[in-house]
């Protein structure tokens, strides 16, 4: 039987980063799928493929209309491209999290602002009662350009500031504490349903939970009542995702707070658990015969 291509989304060069979605190259060949790496900006014959994985195109952030595009251009053609356009679209900027807190979801406070003003600073603390922030860009990835802040903020860091976000869009949390006390959980789910988790702690004396950054990453199973958080963040997800991760770390009153929704590119983390590749492999090609009947 001939089998089905899939490209595997990928950077031009992967650099530093840590990857392992080679991992599912074998199961998805056992389900009669050759995956082929293809960095995004190559321009191939899209057409070739039966499929398209969202893979690890990390440097996405720096050029997201000209990733659309290229999505846009893969939709436009034979080619399946999971996870799904729309899904991508919503997920691409992080004011999505705006409906997830709408449909009941608790998430991290946030504070969102379109440009960046020196006069909005002290806002930044008192709008949350804290005077330790954390301030991202809503696109944004690994941290970039994600700064803790301290009241009152230095001048020189405001001079910094002030370039990162001046005419973009971005938002501002409390730092939570639990994130050096006990790190941040991430949950994976495949075509909805739980696959594994890990425990990302950052390394002393930073707050960033990427291995890039020195995190420690370790499996876990969830502590109890993320699991059923976590699952009715993605049971609210329509379209349903192939795959996706969750972000939580546990608020100051001990409830699980999401971080963060990954389901564009995110890492799976598949040589956490000896099972995860072969999950992920199933999920996709049951959803590829499900949406194209092949």
């Amino acid at each position: 039987m001939k089998k089905k291509r899939v490209a595997y989304l990928v950077m031009d060069d992967m650099g530093d980063y840590v990857t392992d979605f080679h991992l599912s190259v074998a199961p998805m060949a056992e389900l009669g799928w050759d995956a082929i790496a293809t960095p995004w900006r190559s321009e191939p014959d899209w057409g070739a493929f039966d499929a398209v994985y969202i893979c690890t195109p990390w440097d996405y952030p720096k050029f997201p209309e000209e990733f659309l595009q290229v999505l846009e251009t893969i939709e436009a053609t034979r080619a399946l491209l999971l996870n799904e356009l729309e899904t991508v679209r919503w997920n691409l900027d992080k004011s999505y999290m705006k409906d997830v807190e709408a449909r009941g979801d608790d998430i991290v406070p946030s504070s969102w602002y379109d440009d960046f003003a020196v006069a909005d600073v002290p806002a930044f603390f008192s709008a949350h009662g804290v005077d330790k922030v954390v301030i991202k860009p809503t696109i944004g990835a690994n941290a970039m350009d994600t700064f803790v802040l301290r009241n009152p903020v230095p001048d020189a860091l405001l001079d910094r500031l002030m370039q990162a976000f001046s005419g973009r869009s971005f938002f501002v949390q409390p730092f939570i504490d639990a994130i050096h006390d006990e790190g941040e959980y991430s949950l994976f789910f495949f075509n909805g349903e739980y696959s594994h988790a890990i425990l990302k702690t950052p390394k002393k004396g930073d707050f960033r939970v990427q291995e890039e950054h020195g995190a420690t990453i370790a499996p876990v199973s969830p502590p109890e009542g993320l699991h059923d958080v976590a699952a009715r963040v993605f049971s609210h997800l329509e379209p349903l995702p192939v795959y996706g991760r969750g972000d939580w770390v546990r608020g100051p009153d001990g409830r699980f707070l999401l971080m963060e929704l990954e389901l564009i590119e995110p890492s799976l983390y598949l040589r956490t658990d000896s099972g995860a590749a072969l999950r992920f492999a199933r999920a996709f090609d049951q959803r590829f015969e499900e949406l194209t009947g092949k």
